[in-house]
């Protein structure tokens, strides 16, 4: 059955670099909204003349990812994936309640059917298979999560145009 195990070995790499491609062209474009609200630098955002794509956005992302990729055992990097992933389910459960409270008469054109125990069991749901990942890639995540609040805290929320609405020129 050595045949099978390379043909898995295979298909796994191939699924591997596909959903890593997909999810760094998909950041490269989260770039552009951020940069476009002051949250991150401008330049993240700017469009290549040529290819109307975020060219340096994606190099800098892609410097990023290698440095990561190449210091980093995969067994953390699936963890730490795992946990941007929950950790971001449950905001999106959190944020469903929110805009119930906040918004009750905004119009929806899907309602959550029995949205008070699906967010909250969203929530334990999505917490509970948190703590279940490796100590390590939580203390990792932990890490990459005040850097990020860092980031805002001294560049983004002066610079937000939601923040400093004079300082939006595009509108």
């Amino acid at each position: 059955y050595h045949w099978a195990s390379n043909i898995v070995t295979i298909a796994a790499t191939v699924g591997l670099i596909s959903v890593i491609m997909v999810m760094m062209m998909g950041q490269s474009r989260i770039f552009i909204g951020m940069s476009k609200d002051g949250l991150i630098p401008k330049f993240l955002g700017e469009l290549h003349p040529k290819t109307k794509t975020p060219a340096k956005g994606i190099i800098l992302l892609g410097v990023v990812v290698a440095f990561v990729a190449a210091f980093t055992p995969i067994s953390t990097l699936a963890d730490m994936t795992s946990f941007g992933t929950l950790f971001a389910f449950t905001l999106v459960c959190i944020a469903v309640w929110v805009m119930r409270k906040k918004e009750p008469n905004l119009e929806r054109t899907f309602k959550v059917p029995a949205y008070k125990v699906v967010v909250a069991l969203g929530v334990f749901i999505n917490l509970y298979l948190i703590l279940n990942l490796s100590a390590h890639a939580l203390e990792l995540s932990a890490g990459w999560l005040v850097l990020g609040v860092l980031v805002y805290m001294f560049y983004g929320r002066k610079n937000s145009h939601l923040n400093n609405p004079h300082k939006n020129t595009e509108n």
